[in-house]
């Protein structure tokens, strides 16, 4: 039996609930040996060893219902469950925090989001985030939205380091009227992003299933299409541009996974330039004369995955009017693609 929690989701950190959580967790067939702090350090996001460790003297966590000690190994079709403790959030406060609003009208925002912003809050990142941002700019009409849900208006959400169009609902009716858009697919989601070499073919859909990975549950990873492991993920993708040794290129999401992109492209062989989590941040070597230096550069030049959320595209929730927005890209983006387009010209014959 494969690595898998009982709802087939590791605990993700704004989804927990204030009240003590019970996660059941069954080691592999295959699992080598290993002291069981280090096992659930590994499965579990964003847990710590100190955390896990503390879990364990505290008698939270079982292993075939018995409480085990922080140096015993697991085994093969182990049952383990934890139990999880979560300090009280606080209440969501508005924050005078710049937003780029691309369109506004009396039920819904398009915030052009820069890279680096968290959507909203969860543990570890309180302040700072859009939804404090969206609080302030709504003010008293704040009212009306759900406030202990720490997701005010939103209805989908883009990673911290990627950035582009993102819709922000201002009432009740128009956050379910948009929610079932997404749900019934009907919203056109379309990304740019720079990635390494060129894909062959220049046009394609990529089909996977994808959850979280055996390994480290900490990241996403691609199952068989046809299989029962993680759920069905369908990426369209065309290169716009070809710049021999990168590639900018359209992507167009038909479901919504988490890190749906980032992990498509890494099945696909050509990793997001900057993309840490799925080897697209490594130093490579280039076909021409100090081209390590030039790759540092890029990467200092763009410390993130080059991927942004370009065009989203539905309809208003009470009227039904066709809206449709576009997003330049942002300008770490369009510098480093420059870079590159400076330094294939010159290798052109």
């Amino acid at each position: 039996m494969q690595n898998q929690l009982q709802k087939n989701e590791s605990p993700e950190p704004e989804d927990l609930p204030l009240e003590p959580k019970k996660l059941t967790l069954q080691v592999s067939k295959v699992q080598c040996a290993m002291r069981i702090d280090q096992y659930l350090t590994r499965q579990i996001e964003n847990a710590t060893r100190n955390k896990v460790q503390e879990a364990i003297e505290e008698g939270r966590v079982l292993v075939n219902e018995r409480c085990v000690k922080s140096n015993y190994r697991v085994k093969s079709c182990d049952l383990i469950q934890i139990t999880f403790l979560r300090p009280p959030a606080p209440e969501l406060a508005p924050e005078d925090i710049p937003i780029d609003i691309v369109y506004e009208d009396e039920d819904l925002m398009v915030i052009n989001k820069k890279p680096g912003m968290v959507v909203h809050p969860a543990f570890g990142n309180w302040t700072g985030t859009l939804a404090n941002a969206i609080l302030h700019h709504i003010g008293r009409n704040a009212d009306e939205l759900d406030k202990s849900a720490l997701r005010p208006g939103i209805v989908h959400r883009l990673d911290k380091n990627t950035s582009g169009l993102i819709i922000v609902a201002k009432n009740p009716v128009a956050l379910h009227r948009l929610a079932r858009q997404f749900a019934d697919r009907q919203v056109v989601k379309i990304y740019k992003a720079i990635v390494w070499g060129v894909p062959d073919p220049p046009a394609g859909t990529i089909r996977t299933n994808i959850g979280r990975s055996r390994k480290d549950r900490k990241v996403m990873a691609n199952f068989p299409f046809e299989g029962k492991d993680g759920k069905t993920a369908i990426t369209d993708y065309s290169v716009t541009e070809n710049l021999q040794w990168f590639s900018l290129v359209s992507l167009t999401l038909h479901t919504g996974r988490t890190h749906q992109i980032r992990v498509h492209l890494q099945h696909l062989g050509h990793q997001i330039l900057g993309d840490a989590t799925y080897g697209g941040a490594s130093i490579r070597t280039l076909p021409f004369s100090r081209s390590d230096d030039f790759v540092k550069n890029l990467l200092e030049l763009l410390p993130r995955q080059a991927l942004h959320a370009e065009t989203l595209s539905f309809h208003q929730p009470m009227s039904r009017e066709p809206l449709s927005f576009t997003a330049p890209l942002p300008d770490d983006m369009a510098a480093a693609l420059e870079k590159i387009r400076i330094v294939t010209s010159l290798s052109l014959p």
